[in-house]
């Protein structure tokens, strides 16, 4: 099935499991691969803990099935979809560094450092760069 043989307006909620499915894991390759490096170039302390795989995994994984469920919803009931997505995407993305800027003013978290909240704050454009294609595939907006 290609993307032009998927009608936006009748998106299945399978092809949005699909699309969430495939964001989720790339996210979590890619998330990954940002938590090890960061720790192993960086002195971040162990005791950071979201950097840790059950923290930024579990993080990881609702940020794709969220954004898979509200990118459906607008892809299906929008008339510029595209328009929409292409304004929402990138503004929910900086608007959810906002809680690790937070995290690097309050140093809330035990062992915060600048290089740890940067590694957090590279995870949300990792998020992005796995799901946005997935979703773009699977769930094609309207123009």
């Amino acid at each position: 099935m290609t993307t032009s043989t998927l009608d936006s307006r009748r998106v299945s909620w399978k092809n949005t499991a699909a699309a969430a499915a495939i964001g989720a894991v790339g996210a979590l390759v890619i998330n990954s691969v940002i938590a090890l490096l960061a720790k192993a170039i960086f002195d971040i302390p162990d005791e950071f803990q979201p950097l840790t795989l059950p923290v930024y995994g579990f993080l990881t994984v609702l940020g794709a099935v969220v954004g898979a469920v509200v990118w459906h919803l607008i892809a299906t009931r929008s008339r510029n979809a595209s328009g929409v997505l292409r304004v929402l995407v990138p503004t929910v993305l900086v608007l959810s560094l906002i809680p690790d800027v937070m995290l690097l003013v309050n140093q809330s978290q035990p062992g915060t450092t600048p290089a740890g909240v940067i590694a957090l704050m590279l995870m949300h454009v990792g998020v992005a760069v796995a799901a946005v294609p997935a979703y773009r595939r699977f769930i094609p907006p309207r123009s």
